[in-house]
């Protein structure tokens, strides 16, 4: 009885890591990601199971007290057996590199999502330690939390105010980088309501572990209601206030904004290629000194 509380015990340890992460899927991205992690799995099991068994076959046959066992010091070559040991990894580097590259062009991140349902576009900018969601159709923001309707495709367009980062919601699928001065285009999908954690997937400085965000996928009502709520309160969202925002700052409580000035996500991309390409003097003055 005691060992099978222990057992249990272990076995709901081992399976809680399934919750809230990539094994947990609840979108159309995340499942056919978690497939081709299942499949790839299943290829590799199918090698490493057999060599494990027949190393252990092996060891048996050839110990000490095995008389039946012939011992052949002078066995230098065998084709059959280079062929047998080249071939298996073989084809598993073959059906792995077609799963991954079947996948890879499948789930490519600029790829729409094939629906009936008219998407919903959000630009997202990563700040410093903080997450900015705008919604250009709607004309509202918020920060740190990311709301949606369910069943309907999400078109991300992301970039970075500063530092590079990486956005990543795991039950919905396909991290991607966001970068100042350059905008990344990713298409998600939640086929179930709830909350889902978000998060900031790549170390940018101090306040890093708390660039963590929610999404909520609500139905329609409730997201038209979320908007008109959003339009009703919050303060602006104008040139002013992405300054202050861009502020570094730490564990930063969601909010919305009631309005979001024209053009700002185009703004905030073009200031980022602005200081790139303001820094290539500085490059190559610093190439030519050391020469």
């Amino acid at each position: 009885m005691r060992y099978r509380i222990l057992a249990l015990i272990l076995l709901s340890v081992t399976l809680g890591g399934c919750s809230e992460g990539v094994l947990d899927p609840k979108g159309p991205i995340a499942a056919a990601e978690r497939l081709i992690l299942f499949n790839s799995l299943g290829i590799m099991l199918a090698i490493v199971i057999p060599t494990i068994l027949a190393t252990l076959a092996v060891a048996f046959w050839f110990r000490a007290s095995n008389l039946r066992a012939a011992y052949l010091p002078d066995f230098e070559y065998s084709g059959r057996l280079e062929l047998l040991v080249w071939s298996i990894p073989a084809m598993t580097v073959l059906l792995v590199g077609g799963v991954a590259w079947v996948g890879a062009h499948d789930l490519d991140p600029r790829k729409p999502i094939s629906s009936s349902v008219t998407p919903v576009t959000v630009q997202v900018v990563s700040l410093d330690w903080k997450w900015l969601f705008i919604y250009p159709e709607q004309g509202i923001a918020s920060v740190n939390k990311l709301v949606v309707p369910v069943g309907t495709p999400i078109n991300f367009e992301l970039t970075s105010s500063s530092v590079m980062n990486s956005f990543h919601v795991p039950q919905l699928g396909s991290q991607i980088y966001t970068m100042s001065g350059m905008v990344t285009r990713l298409h998600l999908q939640a086929d179930h309501p709830g909350t889902y954690p978000g998060l900031s997937a790549m170390f940018s400085g101090d306040g890093f572990s708390d660039m963590r965000f929610t999404v909520d996928s609500v139905t329609d009502n409730r997201f038209a209601q979320w908007v008109r709520q959003a339009r009703e309160a919050g303060p602006a969202l104008d040139t002013q206030a992405y300054a202050d925002l861009a502020k570094p700052s730490k564990a930063v409580a969601p909010f919305t904004y009631r309005t979001v000035a024209a053009d700002l996500f185009s703004g905030i991309v073009n200031a980022g290629m602005g200081t790139q390409e303001s820094s290539l003097p500085i490059c190559s003055m610093s190439h030519r000194a050391e020469r």
